[in-house]
């Protein structure tokens, strides 16, 4: 049972990372950008690419290589972001959601084959594996890179809540994602919060598939798209645009997943993910903290 809700947990703050993201600009101007996966993969070769060009990193200077690199990642990841908005999203500010919608899906493809035209469709060893002693806590089989990527994780997404709560373009946001008009009249410079969102997402994407790259050993171009749809799977859990919604998502997500995957079997976790998504859009499609918004006509 200890096994099961470490396990949970691990791979819940990966989602709820990536979910961030999803809840984030979803809250601002209401777009599901399904391109956002995709920032995930980017940010794993992003790291793939910086890594290799060094060389041989010995053991002893792995952990510092990796969060110079995560750290470097995150800001290339998050530009690429803001690019895509200013491309692709921006110009169809105002269009029915539809075309922005299928403009995001068509964003997806680009950075799936594009990253595969330049990298080649076959996967990639990531160079540099996090391999540490295992510790039993309470019965559970913990390693000790499970516990530096997990300390990430919390710091990032602790730090992200506080950004948002007590600093004035978290107080924009906030302000744009209950009243885009009010606070444009009010004197908030709106593409400059929309803009900032997109980077703190997208960042946040980026230092998760360099973290994923580091544990699991391996990337490929299409590694953005299961875990994107988890990822938004645990936005919709938590209710979609709320910030603390989507960590609890990502946990609740991990968790479900990991008992799931010990009742039914491995073979039936993507099922049993996406009928937990099914059921929640259906009997609860405001999630857990979301709230029951009224459009204005």
């Amino acid at each position: 049972m200890t096994q099961l809700v470490w396990n949970g947990l691990f791979v819940g703050s990966f989602y709820a990372l990536i979910a961030l993201g999803y809840s984030m600009v979803y809250g601002i101007i209401k777009l599901l950008n399904f391109a956002h996966g995709d920032l995930y993969m980017l940010g794993a070769f992003i790291g793939y690419a910086m890594l290799s060009s060094v060389g041989i990193i010995p053991a002893s200077m792995s952990i510092t290589a990796l969060l110079i690199v995560l750290l470097l990642t995150m800001i290339i990841s998050g530009g690429i972001g803001v690019g895509i908005e200013r491309l692709a999203y921006r110009p169809l500010r105002g269009s029915p959601r539809l075309a922005v919608l299928i403009t995001a899906v068509g964003a997806s493809f680009t950075l799936e084959y594009g990253v595969s035209a330049i990298a080649g469709p076959n996967p990639r060893v990531f160079p540099v594996r996090l391999q540490g002693q295992t510790f039993d806590v309470l019965g559970a089989r913990v390693s000790a890179p499970q516990i530096v990527l997990m300390v990430i994780a919390v710091l990032l997404m602790l730090s992200l809540n506080s950004y948002i709560q007590r600093t004035s373009m978290g107080r924009a946001m906030r302000a744009i994602a209950l009243d885009p008009k009010g606070s444009l009249l009010m004197g908030i410079n709106v593409n400059k919060v929309i803009t900032w969102t997109f980077f703190i997402g997208s960042a946040l994407a980026g230092a998760a598939g360099v973290m994923a790259g580091a544990y699991y050993g391996k990337i490929d171009f299409l590694m953005g798209f299961i875990i994107g749809l988890k990822a938004f799977t645990a936005a919709v859990i938590g209710g979609i645009g709320n910030i603390k919604g989507a960590m609890l998502g990502g946990l609740l997500l991990g968790l479900l997943e990991a008992f799931g995957s010990q009742w039914l079997g491995g073979e039936w976790r993507d099922v049993f993910t996406f009928a937990v998504l099914i059921a929640f859009l259906t009997l609860k499609p405001t999630g857990l903290l979301g709230e029951r918004v009224t459009e204005r006509v």
